[in-house]
């Protein structure tokens, strides 16, 4: 019997490079679409060059996705890439939209064109919620986005539901809420507070400026979330999921512990700097994973002091061996 295969957007970025090791030891061919790069950025996929496919494709370009689906064949298609920090879509939406939002319909149709029995898996984000209408949230509560980013998510998220009614694909959407690890960019507060904290501690800098601390998010580990991913598309019938630890933690909360892990006291050490509050903020997300863990049996399995922890020593063990940069 062949080996299933899956076709995943975003395969460079965090969630894709997990999502393909997962994907890898249950015994699939993986194939990833990459855009053409100046400067290609594998690093978080190098270890797995020799064993999947990358493709040449971009969200951008209808044809390219086309081409893509059509030399894979896949039985899955995980479409993770996106314009995915938020602060950035502010200074541009229009270029976000094209990515998360037409990117998710140019997805679609290229799903509906070559083979509408590909299982499809669409990244959302718990953004789309906002400024939230009840806490925690659920798949049925309203959205209310406050950043170009969310907005775009929302479009994603219905053109999906759109497509899973009108043309009968399986086509499912992972409500996914904030989810880190040691892959995650730098430009990120998380990962930016554990290198920060790794940079403090090893005597190469002695301060962290950050923005607004009394944010809250539901923070989970990367490599829980993307076998929930895996799990939707092996459902009967196609379904949207909130995917989350049920538990939200301050910025604050997260300098804390990270700090403490390394000995050291957080208040000598971080800053306020405006440049890096929103011009709207989310105050607190907190999703309720009740129908994910009843209809999927998905449990996450790091809480959030492990996540915390096992950032900062990866960025102490990366800082030491010299890799400053990742």
């Amino acid at each position: 019997m062949a080996n299933k295969k899956a076709l995943i957007t975003g395969i460079t970025g965090q969630d894709g490079s997990y999502l393909a090791e997962l994907l890898l030891d249950k015994g699939y061919d993986v194939y990833g679409v990459i855009r053409r790069l100046s400067a290609p950025n594998v690093w978080r996929i190098q270890h797995l060059l020799e064993r999947v496919t990358l493709l040449q494709g971009d969200l951008l370009d209808q044809l390219s996705l086309i081409k893509a689906v059509e030399k894979s064949q896949p039985d899955e298609f995980y479409n993770l890439g996106a314009m995915s920090f938020v602060p950035a879509s502010w200074d541009q939406p229009m270029l976000t939209g094209e990515f998360n939002a037409q990117g998710v319909t140019r997805a679609l149709e290229a799903v509906r064109s070559v083979n509408p029995k590909i299982r499809f898996y669409q990244a959302s984000s718990s953004e789309m919620y906002g400024r939230v209408r009840e806490v925690p949230q659920t798949e049925m509560t309203p959205f209310y986005p406050r950043s170009p980013y969310g907005v775009t998510k929302v479009f994603g998220h219905y053109i999906t539901v759109n497509y899973r009614e009108s043309y009968d694909l399986f086509a499912c959407s992972g409500i996914l809420f904030n989810h880190e690890s040691p892959r995650r960019g730098i430009e990120f507060v998380t990962r930016k507070i554990t290198d920060g904290v790794a940079r403090i501690k090893l005597g190469l800098t002695d301060q962290l400026m950050l923005g607004n601390r009394d944010a809250c998010r539901d923070w989970g580990f990367s490599g829980d979330y993307v076998r929930a991913m895996w799990l939707m598309l092996q459902q009967d019938q196609p379904d949207d999921y909130v995917i989350a630890t049920g538990e939200a933690h301050s910025v604050q909360e997260f300098v804390e512990v990270a700090f403490a892990h390394v000995g050291l006291d957080w208040q000598k050490h971080v800053g306020v700097d405006p440049r890096f509050l929103r011009p709207a903020e989310v105050d607190h997300l907190i999703g309720d994973p009740g129908k994910a863990k009843r209809q999927l049996g998905w449990e996450p399995s790091v809480n959030f002091s492990q996540l915390v922890t096992m950032m900062v020593d990866a960025d102490l063990d990366r800082i030491k061996s010299g890799q400053l940069i990742a």
